[in-house]
């Protein structure tokens, strides 16, 4: 049972964790315009760093129409622009304006009522009211071509055509360089997710309006979202003089696989800028981040005490001091830093969470369950830190504890079937082996833990002797899903074989290939059936069966393979099929280990040991450790042998293989 599978998180990462805020969000088109998907995608990134932020443009799509529509129309109307073809573009202006409008709400007023003046008439003047001054309005220069496209495009991304009227607006933006038409494209630009136009499309409007800070803010970020660093760097800084915000640690964030020498320019670059903008928390912690990056952790030290005596601390400055300090080997130094840091920002639930993981790292298991201790006590809501709680406490084998939070879990229904499983467990341990079947057989089907479960279940069951009531179980799971059938059988045929029921496991195997006749699986369960009771004919039948019936089925090849090299004196045969076996599956160390096997058994000692030496390293076992040591006995290496095999025996400690390989080659054992 080991508590580091879940509670502990290893990776380490010096960039910021926030997403990229979708700055053009602003000129997207209204959902009408969207597919299914785009939508979902367009209000997943309507939210910046957790607050909603009102869109620049109009807020409802219907109005956003509205208003263009009834600009274009008018600005046809003032040019007294007759053609056919514009009339009757007019006309189904008119239409859509109508469709358009017709569900836009009347803003209310935002001015207060006034006092009434005293002494007012409060009856209606009969006199007519004033006309009201019409304000001049400044429209663009467009021609009768270009009206005519926008009016289309408009129509037809009504109509879902949203890539043409993307490519039209993008056209009409550079001929126009009017800010509205190039809003617009930059907006079907993002629907269509037309990251080259958006790069065009912000740079033109960067020239149009050179004071604006919005497309820098929107180039810096399609720059980071392409690898252009630089770049991005560099809009990043003209949003600045521009008076802008930007969130530096989002460049950090996208910069943990870059190469280290173009990293270093970027923090020259940033360096620069920190200088330039010392009063930019955000600067001076990317660069932080970025000297971490390029391990570069003394100096990522020195700049983040900087920054704390300028800004002041905080706990995600801490974590931050804690990870630099854990990668430049101050393991001491980092864990003082997360102690003070959980004393001095005891609320912090991430910075708490670091140090408790760290004291699992430290095997300190009563320490740490004190540390998720003081979580759950912030927050009782926090299932996941009580799961943590309960593998705690059974990692310290306070079984009675963990049972009680694992009940509370399966009782809301949170990490419930886990929590059945481990429920089996633990009584499994305590020997109520009926009430760990129960729990057991509780884990759904269709969850992680619900095939091993079911495993637990009928293992207990027929150490109980209850074979007929774990097998009818078996089936009444499995009913109506033949790949599941097969599976329960090879599981319940592999246990009863465990348990000494070899004549049950042959009926069952028997019955279950009547039924699938010529299954693969249910034929190797049969070979290893055949191979607990040293039927060799019977298990070389059944496997040339399976590789008649799929001759790229490596295991078949192998089992084969090895069987022959190690029970028989067909060795060439053994290597043939073995060769076969490895050319499918290169780095599996059991080929590997077979083929080893096979060349020392045809007296090349050489080969054979370097195969097994690549076996032995990918994969410690003992029956690998006693092939090794045989081959090295062999060739006169006899030490290096006796060590081989001493640490198999550490491994498994009553491994008939090697001691049985020990007895016949080592005088006087």
């Amino acid at each position: 049972m080991q508590i580091r599978e879940y509670c502990l998180n290893p990776r380490h990462s010096w960039g910021a964790s926030g997403k990229k805020p979708d700055i053009v969000r602003q000129f997207r088109p209204g959902p009408q315009f969207l597919k299914p998907e785009v939508r979902r995608k367009s209000a997943l990134m309507a939210r910046n760093n957790g607050k909603a932020e009102r869109p620049v443009a109009a807020v409802k799509p219907g109005l956003a129409l509205c208003l263009l529509l009834a600009l274009l129309l008018q600005w046809a109307t003032m040019r007294n622009l007759t053609s056919p073809a514009l009339i009757a573009l007019q006309l189904a202006v008119l239409s859509l304006l109508l469709a358009a409008c017709s569900s836009s709400p009347v803003p209310e007023s935002t001015t207060p009522d006034a006092d009434p003046v005293p002494g007012a008439e409060t009856v209606a003047s009969a006199e007519p009211e004033p006309e009201p001054v019409e304000e001049e309005i400044e429209y663009g220069s467009f021609t009768e071509d270009q009206l005519y496209e926008a009016i289309i495009s408009e129509i037809g991304a009504r109509r879902g055509h949203l890539g043409e009227a993307g490519e039209n607006y993008f056209k009409l933006a550079f001929d126009t360089r009017d800010l509205a038409i190039i809003r617009r494209a930059i907006q079907f630009a993002s629907a269509n997710e037309d990251n080259n136009a958006l790069l065009q499309l912000g740079l033109l409007w960067a020239e149009v309006a050179p004071q604006d800070p919005q497309p820098h803010l929107m180039l810096a970020y399609e720059f980071l979202e392409g690898g252009n660093f630089e770049q991005a760097l560099n809009h990043m800084g003209r949003l600045v003089d521009l008076g802008g915000e930007f969130d530096f640690t989002n460049l950090a964030a996208r910069t943990g696989e870059l190469d280290p020498r173009i990293r270093s320019q970027l923090i020259d670059s940033m360096g620069q800028l920190q200088q330039e903008y010392s009063e930019r928390r955000s600067i001076h912690l990317a660069l932080v981040q970025l000297l971490a990056q390029n391990q570069r952790f003394d100096e990522a030290l020195l700049e983040l005490d900087a920054l704390v005596e300028r800004h002041g601390d905080a706990a995600m400055l801490v974590r931050l001091r804690a990870q630099i300090q854990q990668s430049n080997g101050q393991s001491d130094a980092m864990q003082r830093t997360l102690r003070e840091g959980v004393q001095a920002f005891p609320e912090d639930r991430n910075l708490r969470l670091s140090w408790g993981r760290q004291l699992i790292q430290q095997e300190d298991f009563r320490a740490a369950r004190q540390q998720f201790q003081r979580l759950v006590d912030q927050n009782p809501s926090d299932w996941e830190t009580w799961y943590s709680l309960a593998l705690l406490d059974m990692e310290m084998e306070r079984y009675d504890s963990a049972k009680d939070i694992l009940m509370r879990l399966v009782g809301v229904d949170q990490r419930a079937d886990e929590s059945q499983y481990y429920l089996g467990f633990i009584h499994e341990e305590q020997g109520n082996l009926s009430r760990a079947i129960d729990h057991y057989r509780q884990v759904r089907i269709g969850t992680n833990n619900y095939l091993a479960a079911q495993q637990q279940a009928t293992r207990l069951s027929i150490e109980l002797g209850e074979l007929d009531e774990a097998h009818s179980w078996l089936v009444t799971q499995s009913r109506g899903q033949p790949r599941l059938e097969i599976l329960f059988t090879t599981v319940e045929s592999g246990l009863l074989i465990q348990a000494g029921h070899n004549d049950r496991a042959r009926a069952l195997l028997n019955e279950a290939l009547d039924d699938h006749p010529g299954n693969t699986d249910l034929l190797f369960s049969r070979v290893l059936l055949n191979d607990s009771e040293g039927n060799l004919a019977g298990s070389e039948r059944d496997l040339r069966s399976i590789i008649t019936q799929q001759p790229d089925d490596s295991r078949a090849l192998n089992h084969l393979g090895y069987m022959l090299a190690n029970q028989t004196e067909r060795h060439q045969e053994a290597l043939e099929l073995i060769e076969r076996a490895i050319a499918l599956s290169p780095e599996d160390p059991a080929i590997i280990d077979s083929l080893g096997w096979a060349q020392y058994k045809l007296g090349d000692y050489e080969a054979a040991v370097e195969n097994l030496r690549r076996a032995y390293a990918a994969f410690p076992d003992h029956e690998v450790a006693s092939h090794l040591g045989e081959v090295l006995w062999q060739m006169g290496h006899e030490e290096e042998a006796r060590e081989i095999w001493q640490q198999g025996l550490q491994q498994t400690p009553d491994s008939d293989i090697i001691n049985e390989a020990m007895d016949r080659l080592v005088p006087g054992r």
